[in-house]
């Protein structure tokens, strides 16, 4: 396969991988509007990791004591970021809004890298006032707001920022498989650790919540990670970035369509700028990407 017919075909794939995941949203919104989130979180991802290991077993038996506690600090960081998503998931009213704050991490990502002993280049400084303005435009409505929802969810991105540098430095070593199972099993159980202390397992839910459930766990979880683990696998992260700020204009746009949300003009605004500041910190590999096309 020539590399342009490869890059081709990780673009698509990763385009697929958005529209998972911006479905994800919609179900697991459904799903927590009756299960408890942390216990939804414990399920989807403990039985996620479960399914993916079956598929990984040799592999993960040959990992070396380095290699399982890199993945292991993957999975505490994601787990953690993963407790503030369904808690902003669970409070927001604006379901696009809070899939834009989400994907601020990547915008983070190269100021925090700074702590990793690497320096951003100019576009990062360049995306900053987009990312800034944006953020409030989404929380001006009449007055300057930051709800608990919109917190949760800034925690969540600061995180998983955290959670892209050292899991980026791990799949040097470290299988693509091995490392998301590990991950998403260690997520699962330190979100159902702190559903034991905060929350009731009931799990006496009608059958169209099991419904929203197994579309989360089967769709937006494990056919999620294997498409998106194998495309990264075929484009540099760089490219791939690009293509995956897409998930909250689907997330928005499957907000309005299925869950009749509607956003002021001042927050379609902050929108369009978040989205800005996302494509200016990669400016490089939009107009390298925009050149081949």
């Amino acid at each position: 396969m020539t590399n342009h017919n490869t890059s081709l075909r990780a673009d698509l794939l990763l385009l697929l991988v958005t529209l998972l995941a911006a479905g994800g949203w919609i179900f697991s919104r459904e799903a927590v509007a009756s299960m408890p989130p942390l216990v939804f979180m414990a399920l989807r991802f403990t039985a996620g990791g479960l399914i993916l290991a079956a598929f990984c077993t040799g592999a993960l038996r040959q990992l070396t004591g380095v290699q399982w506690r890199a993945a292991l600090l993957v999975g505490v960081i994601f787990g953690v970021a993963m407790i503030f998503w369904v808690l902003g998931l669970k409070l927001t009213k604006h379901v696009g809004v809070g899939a834009f704050l989400s994907c601020l991490g990547v915008v983070m990502v190269p100021f925090l890298s700074l702590l990793f002993g690497d320096r951003p280049g100019r576009y990062v400084y360049a995306a900053l006032p987009f990312a800034v303005v944006g953020l409030a435009c989404l929380s001006l409505d009449g007055e300057f707001h930051l709800g608990v929802a919109e917190v949760c969810f800034l925690l969540s991105a600061l995180i998983l920022g955290f959670m892209f540098i050292v899991a980026s430095k791990a799949a040097t070593h470290i299988g693509a498989m091995p490392l998301t199972s590990i991950q998403l099993l260690l997520t699962g159980l330190i979100t159902g650790a702190a559903a034991l202390g905060f929350e009731s397992w009931d799990l006496q839910q009608p059958p169209a919540i099991w419904g929203w459930f197994l579309a989360s766990l089967l769709i937006a979880t494990c056919l999620r990670f294997v498409i998106m683990t194998h495309a990264l696998g075929l484009t540099p992260p760089s490219h791939s970035a690009i293509i995956m700020t897409l998930e909250p204009v689907w997330t928005a746009i499957l907000a309005v369509v299925w869950l009749g949300e509607s956003m002021s003009q001042l927050q379609m605004l902050g929108c369009g700028l978040i989205f800005a500041a996302m494509l200016v910190n990669r400016w490089p590999a939009l107009r390298q990407w925009l050149r081949r096309g």
